[in-house]
């Protein structure tokens, strides 16, 4: 069961399943900016999402400039606040192999774009503000 102050349960199941999320940046003015498709893994009931472009990437920028973000996916609506998690060494080869595991079915190349040095070092983890 996911802790209270995580995602529940439900919203874990309904990410699991969905190949995509669409993830809005909030301005400081707190407008969200137009959403962005990306891919995601959950580890031990947390969700993470990495950037193509690393950290340099437009929607990675702005989303660590407020620390605040915006998640939709079918049956799945949540602010989150953004953490910086690509320190850990270990989470960071978990979440490759959940990558590779979960997106194994698209060409090699694409599933190679969230596995490298710089998408790693991207890594952020949403937690739902409630």
């Amino acid at each position: 069961m996911a802790d209270h102050n995580d995602w529940t349960d439900d919203d874990l199941n309904h990410l699991a399943g969905e190949d995509e999320i669409r993830l809005s940046s909030i301005r400081r003015d707190g407008t969200a900016r137009k959403p962005v498709r990306m891919w995601m893994v959950i580890d031990d009931d947390h969700v993470y999402v990495r950037s193509v472009n690393g950290t340099e990437g437009t929607w990675h920028r702005h989303v660590c400039a407020t620390g605040l973000a915006r998640v939709t996916a079918r049956g799945v609506a949540a602010d989150v606040g953004v953490e910086d998690a690509s320190a850990d060494a270990g989470l960071g080869n978990r979440l490759d192999v959940a990558y590779q595991t979960k997106y194994g079915r698209y060409p090699q190349r694409v599933v190679d774009s969230v596995l490298t040095s710089a998408a790693k070092a991207s890594t952020l983890r949403l937690t739902p503000r409630r």
